[in-house]
């Protein structure tokens, strides 16, 4: 479910990434936007700037020509009046605009309008500067008062009420992930399962019912699928032992009379042992489905590994193998006692199908040497030959596990491959890996490593 997190952690960084994008592009359309007014409106032709231009040109007799000239070319007039409201001069006066104003006129106008016009004033020595714009130019409060303790407070909530906006977003987000990854947590995880072909099964009620109801019935047809594959595999395996015991039986029996010949009691012996790997290979196909489905019951205990392999190599040269395959085994002292809970008749089985591959595939004979090492937490059991290896190509096919139910090549070494999906089989029904390498100068190493607490 980590990666779930990650995937609506992603989109959320996403969605956060589109928010500041769409912030600065929103600024830079504002100020192509509002650029020429601001300019003009906030820049030389500002009623500020206007007002002290003016006020340096201005005397009570006149206005100096330059001032006069920027006043026209911006649309403003002007009036220059004396401590008692009446006028020292003009500039392009409108005829609605009068030319005289009482105490109380001015009052009124200061902050505001005359007839319309936003009007602004200039205090100095000799009287008051007031300049006009034009009545689509600008626009004034008039009533522009404000509490003080509320001018304090406003930082103080701009900036709360931004913090808790944060929060409440980062909580609708955290708990919206929490419940997105709560109700679809066992969906995810029953897709993983049923992935590695196993059953499943989901009681979810709501949105998700649906989702939940399609996995239900992918798991029961997937089941039914391999209890019909294993099922199959279990009765072929049954009806072939019979008329395959027979067949051996013959076989022997021809191959051991006196009576035939010796051409023909050659020929027995070829059937026989024939039939010996066919039912070895339906022996190990059975065990491969049953281990594969989950239809091969452990039966665990706690075996001693180093016990298991030196009891396994003194019956295996019981048998009488070849004097070119030399067996070794190498234990060091930390693993000597090692416990392993474990199905004893598998890990033998795994260990053997290991041996016999080394020596099948050396048939000019070879080294095998089994080991057993503890490294972090893990017990290693290896099986190593110094034969000719694996070529890139065969470590490969290994490597991508072709089903043998799926393979359509018929080169395919059935034996070879059911033998080593049986010990990968094991190794994964007691929580270990499998993995097979070739080693230097030549040779090959099968390993298998389970996990151990010492």
């Amino acid at each position: 479910m980590k990666s779930f997190g990650s995937y609506i952690s992603k989109y959320l960084v996403s969605f956060v990434a589109f928010i500041l994008i769409l912030l600065f592009l929103n600024a830079v359309v504002f100020g192509l936007t509002f650029q020429k007014i601001v300019t003009e409106d906030y820049g030389d032709s500002s009623p500020q700037s206007m007002l002290e231009m003016t006020a340096t040109a201005a005397t009570p007799e006149q206005l100096l020509d330059e001032a006069v000239q920027m006043l026209r070319q911006n649309h403003i007039w002007a009036i220059y009046l004396n401590t008692d409201g009446q006028c020292y001069w003009s500039v392009d006066l409108p005829d609605n605009v009068p030319k005289n104003y009482t105490i109380q006129d001015v009052a009124l106008f200061s902050k505001g309008y005359i007839e319309d016009y936003p009007v602004f004033i200039w205090n100095t020595d000799d009287g008051l500067l007031v300049l006009g714009y034009p009545t689509d130019s600008y626009t004034k409060l008039t009533s522009n008062y404000y509490s003080i303790a509320a001018l304090q407070r406003l930082p103080i909530f701009v900036l709360g009420m931004l913090g808790l906006d944060v929060l409440c977003l980062f909580s609708a987000y955290y708990f919206s992930k929490r419940r997105i990854i709560h109700n679809t947590e066992p969906i995810v995880s029953a897709v993983e399962t049923l992935a590695d072909g196993k059953p499943v099964s989901l009681h979810i009620s709501g949105e998700l019912s649906e989702i939940a109801s399609s996995v239900n019935k992918a798991s029961s047809i997937l089941n039914r699928q391999n209890e019909a594959r294993a099922n199959w595999i279990s009765g072929v395996s049954h009806d072939i032992r019979t008329p395959l015991s027979m067949i051996m039986g013959y076989a022997g029996r021809i191959a051991e009379s006196k009576a035939a010949s010796k051409s023909i009691r050659e020929q027995a012996e070829i059937v026989r042992k024939q039939s010996v790997k066919i039912k070895e290979l339906v022996q190990d196909l059975n065990l491969v489905s049953q281990l594969e489905y989950e239809m091969q019951p452990l039966h665990k205990e706690m075996v001693r590994l180093s016990k298991l392999l030196r009891s396994y190599v003194a019956d295996l040269l019981n048998t009488g193998i070849s004097d070119s395959y030399n067996i070794g085994i190498k234990i060091t002292p930390d693993a000597e006692n090692a416990v392993l809970e474990c199905d004893a008749r598998l890990i033998s089985r795994a260990v053997n199908n290991l041996v016999q591959n080394s020596m099948k595939h050396n048939p000019q004979g070879c080294e095998v040497c089994l080991s057993l090492t503890t490294s972090q937490n893990h017990l290693i059991l290896a099986v190593t030959d110094n034969g000719t290896g694996l070529s890139a190509e065969k470590l490969q096919e290994l490597e991508e596990k072709p089903h043998y139910m799926e393979s359509t090549d018929e080169r395919l070494d059935l034996r070879h491959g059911l033998g080593l999906l049986i010990v990968q089989q094991v190794a994964i029904a007691h929580n270990g890996n499998f993995k097979l390498t070739n080693v230097f100068p030549k040779g090959c190493e099968a390993t298998l490593i389970f996990p151990y607490i010492g």
